[in-house]
């Protein structure tokens, strides 16, 4: 039986790809790691973001109210003027 030079490279360069796809492997975890981190504070943020939309809408005037208001002042101030103040 004789030993081939190229079947001792074989093992060595099959360890040698192992070691590759295991690095690759690794990094691919570590940034889907990072991207699953910055989804759920992403998620975070937009639910914090709709809870403020959410409180600023039920405090704003609606503009029908806000137009009542400047015909009444209007109204006002053109009695106080017919009036003759």
């Amino acid at each position: 039986m004789t030993s081939d030079p190229e079947q001792s490279v074989v093992p060595e360069e099959h360890a040698e790809l192992r070691r590759s796809i295991d690095v690759g492997l690794a990094q691919v975890d570590g940034k889907l790691a990072l991207l699953s981190q910055r989804d759920e504070q992403s998620s975070k943020d937009l639910d914090d973001l709709s809870a403020r939309v959410a409180a600023l809408e039920r405090t704003r005037w609606p503009l029908p109210a806000l137009a009542v208001l400047a015909a009444l002042g209007a109204l006002i101030v053109a009695i106080w003027q017919a009036v003759g103040h």
